[in-house]
Order: C-alpha cells, then structure tokens, then sequence
C-alpha cells in the first residue's frame, strides 16, 4: 500500500486537543507524523490547504433498512451516502425486517459491509425478540457476534420488568442499552410537537412529557441497575434537564441528539412537508435552544443522524399517513457548521469530539484520532464550500431531506478509511 501525504491542513484531533495547521504522514494504515512540515517523495499527495482535517466521524444511530426494504436503503448504498457524508463508522439500528435479534442477521451485515468495502458498520443488536418488547434476546450471542449495544429503536421498551433486567443482563457485558425514549400511550401516533404550533395548523400533537417520562423512568432503572444508559435523538429541554442532573448524581449515562432538533423548530411543519414528520418529532423554539445549551455544556455527548430513508411515494402520501423520519448522512455536516460552528455557538474541537472521540469510547472502537500510530481513519472538510442539494447529488437510495433545492454550506471532500481514499468529492 502506498504512503499518502497530506499537506496544509487544518488539523482538529480532539484527542491531543490539536487545532492547527499540520501535514499528516500515512503508511501501512497507520497515521506515521503529524508535524508542521514534513516532505516525503515517495508518498501520494493530498492538498489539504484551506481544508478541515479530523478524525473519521463515527454516527451511533442510523437506519440502513437491511434486511428488509432494499427498495429505501441498503448497506451497500447506506454505506455510499455515509462516506460521502464523511462517516467512517456507522451504527445501524435492529427495526429492520426481520429484526437483528439474532446472530446471523449480524453476521449478514458485517459479510455485507466488507464485501462493499467503504465505511465500518456496526450493528447494534435488539432488546427483545422481533423487537416485541416481552423475551430479551441472546445478548451473549449477538455481542460474540458483533453487536455494539442494544435497543429495539423505532419503539420504547414498555415493560418496566423487561427493561429492568435488559440492563441488568447488558451491565454483565458492561454494553450499553440504547433507548428510543417515547411513551407511546403519552404521544398517541403524533403527527408533530404537541404545542401552540400544532394546534393552529389542527395537527394531532405529541407532547414533550411523552419522551421526558421515559427519560426519567429509564435513569432511575439504570442508576438502580448501575447498567450503562445510551438515550437516543433527544429532542425536548425538559430531558436535557434530566440528563444533566442525573449525570451530576453519578447515572451511567450518555445520550445523543440530531442536526434536525438544533437546526429546526416546530415552525417548519406549516408547509406541511411530510419530510419534516420525524419521531421524536421537531420541538419549539425553546426545546431547539436547549438541546443547543445541551451540546455547549457538555449534557448531550454526541450527535447522531438518525438517517432514516423511505420511499418516495410513501412520503407522498397525506402528512398523517406518511412515515415518520429523514435522512441525514449526507447533509448532517453542513447543518452543523451552518447552525453551530458559523453562528459561533460551539467551536470546531467541541463540536468534532462528539462526532468521534465521544462515540468511539461509547462503543469501545479503534478509532476517533489523528495521532502517531492511530489507524488512519480522516475526514476531509471543505467549510466553505456552497452546494445545493439535489437527488443527482445525494448517495441514499431515498431522497427524502427536506432540505431538498436549499443550497447548504460546508461539504465533506475526502475520506480515508484504515489508509485508503473511500471516497473524494467531484468538482
């Protein structure tokens, strides 16, 4: 394998807390010097002038559809969007069809991402069986498989009992329990956020308590257990509240929230756009500003797509009847330098350690460095690169963004996975 150069970055590892301008030696898979000049004739060269280099980016919470629906996602095309998103890593969630609750459901998809070869993908494994939320699955099984931690996403593991000894099982294997917070009996198949928004535009409303008693009900399970909490796409203020104080208590707890809840509020639901029916849904702007205060203060440890592709004709159908989720790999980091870094409210270290470092140490990977001796897993950012989102442009089988026509700032260039460039964007 060849030795790559990469030459005039702008290198952000928040592992050694480096912001500065680097070249970056690799050879054999490995991250070789990271100095302010290095020169090497025999390496291929990168110019990475006016570029943001950071470790590859890591997403704990996507969908791939696979096995099930290949007509919305697979891992082949899951895996296509995610590097051009600038992910080397991914976690894909059990609701598929049929559910990764066994074995050999994980095993297909890790055969499946080393056959297309693009980006690591981990299963995460399911609660219960057929993720039916009554008989926990073979944990043992399914981490020996592969498995990165456990949930049955998509839907909230109702039974107190049944969710009790999930984590009392996952604390034997000290694996983390992902949790899709919501109350179904509370949120009643909400179309959007339960508020003043929802009630001018006649739309049935899911409340933030729906996801807020969840949150509290599973913090008290785990800090009874002493089992490890991850709570996925944290959308309301009154659960970062939560968090936060549980943290401060001693709770084994990290959770995650999405571009969609710190880039949008409720509002955007008066055009109606199915694109925008998402679970949990779009919250006010209060609930918007504190999942931001949130992410500054350290509360929510990661951001997570939540990619979650459908067919077109299904999003077309009337707003009540149309699926619930967007996808998100391939627009994820021009919302965050648009809303986060531009608007100054979070810096570049803070923002790229939870999108790598933080998540690495969740699901216990090689990865989220650029050091000396680090597997050379970067992702190459443009910050100012304009572009305008298009089906043509966009990786995943589906295509439904509502972001579709809008022109975003900030475009993943390159991605280099274990040495090798898996993907380079077009001019």
């Amino acid at each position: 394998m060849s030795n790559m150069l990469l030459k005039g970055a702008r290198v952000i590892d928040p592992g050694s807390n480096l912001d500065a301008k680097r070249d970056i030696l690799i050879k054999d898979r490995r991250i070789a010097r990271v100095e302010k000049s290095i020169a090497n004739r025999k390496a291929r060269v990168l110019n990475a002038r006016d570029l943001i280099v950071v470790p590859g980016l890591i997403d704990l919470h996507c969908h791939l559809r696979d096995p099930g629906r290949p007509d919305e996602e697979t891992v082949e095309t899951g895996s296509q969007a995610a590097v051009a998103g600038g992910f080397t890593a991914i976690c894909c969630m059990p609701n598929t069809d049929p559910a990764i609750d066994n074995d050999g459901i994980v095993n297909y998809i890790y055969k499946e991402a080393a056959r297309v070869g693009l980006c690591s993908v981990f299963p995460i494994g399911a609660i219960t069986k057929c993720r039916e939320g009554k008989e926990l699955t073979e944990f043992g099984e399914l981490l020996k498989a592969g498995a990165k931690g456990f949930s049955d996403d998509g839907d909230t593991v109702a039974d107190n009992n049944v969710m009790r000894h999930a984590f009392e099982y996952s604390k034997v294997f000290d694996v983390p329990i992902f949790e899709h917070p919501i109350d179904k009996n509370l949120a009643q198949d909400g179309l959007m956020n339960e508020g003043l928004v929802s009630t001018r535009l006649g739309l049935k409303g899911s409340p933030a308590i729906a996801e807020e008693l969840i949150v509290a009900r599973d913090l008290l399970l785990a800090k009874f257990t002493g089992a490890r909490l991850h709570l996925c796409h944290i959308s309301t203020k009154g659960a970062v509240e939560l968090i936060r104080r549980a943290k401060k208590e001693g709770v084994r707890v990290t959770c995650e929230t999405c571009p969609h809840y710190f880039y949008f509020n409720d509002e955007v639901l008066e055009s109606f756009d199915a694109n925008y029916k998402v679970n949990p849904p779009i919250r006010s702007e209060a609930d918007r500003q504190a999942i931001i205060e949130g992410l500054k203060d350290g509360t929510i440890d990661c951001i997570a797509t939540d990619h979650a592709p459908h067919c077109q004709a299904e999003k077309e159908l009337e707003f009540a009847n149309a699926p619930y989720g967007m996808i998100g790999f391939e627009t994820a980091v021009s919302m965050i330098i648009m809303e986060l870094i531009n608007k100054q409210k979070m810096g570049w270290l803070d923002v790229i350690t939870k999108m790598t470092v933080n998540p690495a140490r969740l699901i216990k990977i090689d990865a989220g460095s650029i050091s000396q001796g680090s597997v050379a897993n970067i992702t190459m950012i443009a910050p100012d690169r304009k572009w305008k989102v298009t089906e043509d442009k966009m990786k995943s089988r589906s295509k439904n963004t509502p972001l579709m026509g809008y022109e975003l700032k900030g475009r993943v260039k390159n991605v280099i996975l274990r040495g090798s460039v898996k993907y380079s964007l077009k001019d």
